[in-house]
C-alpha cells in the first residue's frame, strides 16, 4: 500500500488482484442500465482496465454528479450515470476503485466502480462515445 497525492487529496494505492475477463463479465449484473451494454462490450472483445487507487465513494459521487449536469448542458445523456451517483452516495466513505471498459470498435466506453477488493462491481455508467463537436459550416478556414 502507498499513498499518493491527487490534486489536494490523498489516494490510497493498493494493487488490484488479477481480474479475468470472465470474472468481470460475471460481476456486471444489472447494477445500472449501463451494466448490460458494458458486459456486451466485454463479451465481444472489448478491453478493460482497473485502477489501483482507492477513493471514497462520496468523492466519486460529487465528481460524477457534476458530469451529469455538464452532459445535460451539452445535450448528452450517459447511461447509468444518475443511478451510479445514487449508488456511490449510498456507499458514503467506503473506499472504491474505478475501471474502464472500451468496446472493441472503440464506439462505446464505460466507467465501472468496484469495491475495494475488486470482487464486486457496484455501479456502471457509459455508452456510446459522444461525437466530437463539429465546427460550424461558416467557420473561417
Amino acid at each position: 500500500m502507498q499513498l499518493s497525492q491527487m490534486g489536494d487529496a490523498w489516494v490510497l494505492r493498493v494493487p488490484v488482484r488479477s481480474i479475468s475477463r470472465e470474472d468481470l463479465i460475471a460481476m456486471l449484473r444489472e447494477q445500472t442500465p449501463a451494466s448490460g451494454p458494458a458486459r456486451d462490450a466485454l463479451t465481444t472483445g472489448g478491453t478493460f482496465d482497473i485502477s489501483d487507487g482507492l477513493i471514497p465513494a462520496s468523492r466519486h459521487a460529487g465528481v460524477f454528479g457534476i458530469r451529469i449536469r455538464t452532459a445535460a448542458r451539452r445535450g448528452h445523456t450517459v447511461g447509468g450515470l444518475a443511478a451510479s451517483v445514487d449508488i456511490l452516495r449510498q456507499a458514503g466513505e467506503e473506499l472504491v476503485r474505478t475501471g474502464s471498459i472500451d468496446s472493441a470498435d472503440r464506439t462505446s466506453v464505460f466507467t465501472i466502480f468496484l469495491n475495494s477488493s475488486a470482487t464486486e462491481v457496484l455501479a456502471c455508467a457509459g455508452g456510446l462515445r459522444p461525437e466530437p463537436p463539429q465546427p460550424p459550416e461558416d467557420a473561417l478556414e
